[in-house]
């Protein structure tokens, strides 16, 4: 499903960049902020899950298709490497501690709305994306690893200087989300029990950083 996904999505931007008056290539580096998450699914409140995604450096990349000069459509992958410490129950027995390895790949399209004063270097920006997280998660204490594929979303906003005709420095603000309540979770534990990360959780990251930006037609 998620390689559909992903050849779809490149089906659609090269089709659209075929007439392109103009296509940008965006280089991302941010700091994403940690995120708290938790849940309980017994009525004793027995069975449940709680930890942190850390923070951490968040890099990619993404080509835009420019439709006029005040909107582009954007298709971009976004990696994040970070350490989910979590404290979980979900047998009868003491809590158990897991510092899981886990990584984040968002595949993301984005509408943007750009706007500039006429003659300014500095052209601010607003989008909104939707997208897919593919998450893949390793225990370390017995090596069990598990990959799932969750619906995104997420917001972003800042401003680019260009320093030429061709190249700009950008500087943005954003949001991520994954939708925890679409598909499955994650499946992790000691020996041949496990919790989940269920339906009952959202994950929100909050980064800043920018990257550059290339005119390549």
């Amino acid at each position: 499903m998620k390689k559909y996904l992903l050849v779809v999505a490149i089906f659609a931007f090269c089709s659209l960049s075929s007439s392109a008056q103009e296509i940008r290539f965006n280089a991302y580096s941010s700091f994403m902020f940690a995120d708290q998450f938790d849940s309980y699914w017994d009525a004793g409140n027995n069975y449940y899950y709680n930890g942190k995604l850390e923070e951490g450096l968040q890099w990619g990349g993404g080509f835009e298709y420019m439709v006029n000069d005040m909107l582009g459509i954007e298709v971009s992958y976004l990696r994040q490497d970070t350490n989910s410490p979590t404290r979980y129950r979900y047998v009868v027995g003491p809590d158990q501690f897991t510092n899981f390895d886990l990584g984040l790949n968002y595949i993301m399209v984005a509408p943007t709305r750009y706007f500039r004063a006429p003659g300014s270097p500095v052209e601010g920006f607003v989008g909104m994306m939707g997208g897919m997280l593919i998450a893949s998660l390793n225990n370390p204490d017995n090596g069990h690893k598990n990959t799932v594929t969750k619906l995104a979303w997420g917001i972003k906003g800042g401003g680019i200087y260009w320093a030429s005709d061709r190249m700009g420095v950008k500087l943005q603000a954003e949001l991520m989300s994954a939708v925890q309540s679409v598909g499955g979770g994650f499946y992790f534990g000691t020996g041949g029990g496990g919790a989940g990360l269920s339906s009952y959780s959202s994950i929100y990251q909050f980064g800043l950083g920018g990257g550059l930006v290339f005119k390549l037609k």
